[in-house]
């Protein structure tokens, strides 16, 4: 296998693993290892990310759903609302300057690892 597909596993597998860990949040390691590590721009290595998490979610939701874990009818209102969310962010984010982008995602970061400690 070449190199660079090698670092697409890797990164891919980090991934997995914080997405099944944590229930989420792939996104948040995936997006900094394919733009450092994969050395894909900013904006390809959001849609990219977008694209992987998709059917690392839905692995992980079957998981937790057959281990007891998953409340599917407390989850419906939050995958309507994140279904409508994500339409709308898919729509913004080309007309959306990179800076901006990068600045958001970096303070959504933060917020999260915040929280996390309180």
């Amino acid at each position: 296998m070449r190199g660079q597909t090698w670092r697409y596993l890797i990164a891919g597998g980090l991934a997995g693993v914080a997405n099944g860990f944590f229930g989420g949040g792939g996104g948040s390691v995936f997006v900094p290892l394919l733009t450092r590590y994969c050395r894909l721009d900013q904006r390809r290595a959001f849609a990219t990310s977008v694209a992987v998490i998709l059917p690392l979610c839905a692995l992980s939701m079957c998981v937790y759903f057959l281990r007891g874990g998953l409340d599917f009818w407390a989850a419906l209102p939050y995958l309507v609302g994140g279904t409508v969310g994500g339409w709308a962010g898919g729509k913004w984010f080309k007309g959306v300057q990179m800076v901006w982008l990068k600045r958001a995602f970096g303070l959504l970061l933060i917020y999260g690892g915040v929280r996390s400690f309180l």
